[in-house]
């Protein structure tokens, strides 16, 4: 399992952690929920290259090693769970927040809320209890209501769960109005939406790392067309930090970088791999049906299906975004996604990750 990396650590590309308005200068203690996801950890990786002093928040009995061989401070806690967050955040002045359930699959939306919404906000109320400085809330562009095609998303749009469609986003939106609810009661939190991350450290394997894997595997015997906005894990983590020094209070900020076709993915990917991409695609309609069947299948085979139902739709969805405010606000750049895929492709193949050479 691969730890920490100087190649890819080297990549993040931004400047060093400096302190807020209003803040001391002396060295942050900063606390991250989900510390092992994706995006959380390398997060942790980017906050200790910055000197500052991390507490890793997990799951009892997680696995933790995502995080091996990184100098942070690890504590048992559950968002679902005050006196753990209670516990975990005394002493902190800033919380990074970005545990939560993420799930294409029907079926989850009592475990989504929980998770998502009431976890949220019990992690509102700690850090108001706690007397935190700064909390950073890691909601997704999911969570923002989607204009018409063509018109591009922007933070105006707002977080209604009544105008946003599947429970996943709908958890996000409603995880979204509870930060701002504690900002109306004084909490110092700002958000940031995130669009679909790809890049190294993906231990866990998300959604984009399992197709990468997939068809490194050439175990991707066909794809269908569509598009979303993907954007570089490291530059996300940038804004992250930028947004917990230099956001203001009760302000979101999107985290985008470029709309990328499924097609174009495709080639990409042959060109950074020399696997050659799947001739076969599916229309819309035929993968639509096939839809309908697979969360039975994915409940027999015990494997996470390559599409749902859900999925399928965000791939129709207008994936067009605009982060000029984070750009302008908190300096946020996010390079040419060609490089992100090849040091995620680069990253499999150093975890024992990439296929048999042939």
């Amino acid at each position: 399992m691969v730890q920490q990396d100087v190649r890819f650590d080297a990549a993040f590309g931004a400047p060093e952690l400096r302190p807020g308005k209003n803040r001391s200068r002396h060295k942050d203690t900063a606390v991250v929920t989900g510390a092992t996801g994706h995006v959380g950890n390398v997060l942790v990786r980017k906050l200790l290259d910055c000197g500052a002093s991390v507490r890793a928040m997990v799951l009892p009995g997680e696995d933790s090693r995502p995080l091996a061989g990184l100098d942070v401070q690890c504590v048992e806690g559950d968002v679902r769970n005050l006196d753990t967050l209670r516990s975990a955040f005394a002493g902190t002045s800033t919380v990074y927040h970005l545990a939560g359930l993420i799930s294409i699959l029907s079926g989850r939306t009592e475990a989504l809320h929980a998770v998502n919404v009431v976890g949220t906000r019990n992690v509102v109320r700690a850090c108001e209890e706690c007397g935190v400085a700064r909390m950073v809330y890691v909601s997704s562009a999911h969570a923002l209501v989607e204009p018409p095609h063509g018109t591009a998303i922007t933070e105006a749009a707002g977080s209604d769960p009544s105008k946003i469609v599947g429970p996943y986003a709908q958890s996000k939106a409603r995880a979204t109005q509870e930060v701002l609810l504690g900002v109306e009661r004084g909490l110092d939190a700002v958000v940031v939406f995130p669009s679909g991350v790809v890049g190294p450290y993906d231990f866990n394997v998300s959604d984009m790392g399992q197709l990468i894997l997939d068809f490194l595997n050439r175990r991707l015997p066909a794809y269908v067309e569509g598009a979303y906005d993907f954007v570089d894990i490291r530059d996300v983590v940038n804004g992250i930090i930028a947004a917990g020094q230099k956001g203001r209070k009760g302000e979101g900020y999107i985290l985008s970088g470029e709309l990328l076709s499924v097609s174009r993915l495709m080639a990409l990917l042959q060109e950074l791999t020399g696997v050659s991409a799947p001739s076969l695609r599916l229309p819309q309609w035929i993968a639509r049906i096939a839809a309908v069947f697979t969360p039975f299948l994915s409940s027999v085979t015990g494997k996470k299906p390559r599409f749902t139902s859900y999925s399928l739709r965000v791939l129709r969805s207008n994936g067009l975004m605009d982060c000029s405010k984070a750009r302008r606000e908190l300096d946020y750049t996010a390079r040419p996604l060609k490089a992100s895929i090849a040091d995620a492709v680069e990253w499999f193949r150093t975890s024992d990750l990439w296929p048999p050479r042939v």
